[in-house]
């Protein structure tokens, strides 16, 4: 399902996994996604957050606070939210029908996508953290 993505883009994907299980989180949401993302410390992705005064470090802190931990459960399996499926969907169509996804490519989706995790990054340049902010 994923083999248009290259393996730092899959690496988030099963990062994003892992932090919703260490949050003891029965799904996998975008404030997952964007732990595992700033996680992998991707050159491009990094830089675009700190080329907008956004330490990624502070960041990952600031996520895991919201995050907060879920009751300890058994499960089977995990469910992807409907807004991360938005995020891969859109992350697909933005790095075209020729080009593997690349976590930038994520990272804008998640910009687009809006919610939580993009008040939380406007925190860091007092705006609101849109794509093209946090753009080079």
């Amino acid at each position: 399902m994923f083999d248009r993505f290259d393996p730092a883009a899959k690496r988030v994907l099963r990062g994003a996994e892992q932090a919703c299980r260490n949050h003891n989180h029965y799904y996998v949401g975008v404030g997952h996604l964007l732990l595992a993302l700033l996680e992998e410390h991707d050159a491009v992705v990094d830089e675009r957050l700190r080329s907008t005064g956004t330490p990624p470090s502070d960041v990952i802190a600031d996520l895991r606070r919201a995050l907060g931990t879920g009751d300890d459960r058994s499960w089977d399996g995990i469910l992807i939210t409907p807004r991360v499926a938005r995020v891969v969907r859109a992350a697909e169509e933005a790095a075209g029908p020729a080009e593997e996804v690349r976590p930038s490519h994520l990272l804008d989706a998640i910009l687009r996508e809006g919610g939580l995790v993009t008040e939380l990054l406007a925190r860091y340049h007092g705006n609101s953290a849109t794509p093209a902010r946090v753009r080079l």
